[in-house]
């Protein structure tokens, strides 16, 4: 039995130890290495993650070749292309490993099953959704309206030791800034 899905599950809902089993068997624990990618863009989006260890990242490139990241994720958060995940549409998103990772993978096919056969699974992910809508709405406004220095700061406190374990060219990236600039705000 994974303690680690159980416990990340149980801050939401309560399943019995019967419906836990039922949750358990619907989970694919995989290991991924250093720059190993989930998801690569215009492929088919399969899974969602739940990360135990390891620190991800989603990001895109643009036209012009520049990669831009959307997150950083570590244990205990869910990354994926979502919307090509929920759509069942090909990836506009990468998703590949900082570290060393272990996660929990889901197919659409499972979740939707085990949301059947478990109906308070539902609910777990209708709340966990709602916290990814609401991060999602804090990092654009904070892109449209706060400065390098606020964004950098924001990144301090929305990942703290991040900053000792992700290259500082990804974290100028997520900010929006050049390398530069964020050796100017790296204190």
């Amino acid at each position: 039995m994974s303690h680690f899905l159980k416990e990340h599950i149980q801050t939401i809902i309560n399943p019995t130890d019967d419906e836990f089993e039922i949750i358990q068997s619907f989970f694919v624990k995989k290991r991924f290495r250093k720059r190993q990618f989930l998801i690569q863009e215009h492929q088919p989006v399969h899974e969602i993650f739940l990360i135990e260890k390891g620190i991800l990242k989603s990001s895109f490139i643009d036209n012009t070749g520049k990669e831009h990241i959307l997150q950083f994720a570590a244990s205990n958060w869910w990354i994926s292309d979502f919307a090509g995940f929920f759509k069942q549409e090909p990836s506009s998103l990468a998703i590949d490993c900082i570290e060393d990772a272990e996660v929990y993978a889901i197919s659409y096919e499972d979740l939707n099953t085990l949301c059947l056969k478990v109906p308070a699974i539902e609910h777990f992910f209708r709340v966990k959704s709602n916290f990814g809508y609401v991060a999602l709405q804090q990092r654009i406004l904070s892109l449209m309206s706060k400065s390098a220095k606020e964004r950098y700061e924001d990144f301090i406190k929305q990942y703290p030791g991040f900053i000792d374990h992700i290259p500082k060219q990804l974290i100028a990236s997520y900010l929006g800034v050049s390398r530069e600039t964020l050796s100017r705000l790296y204190v």
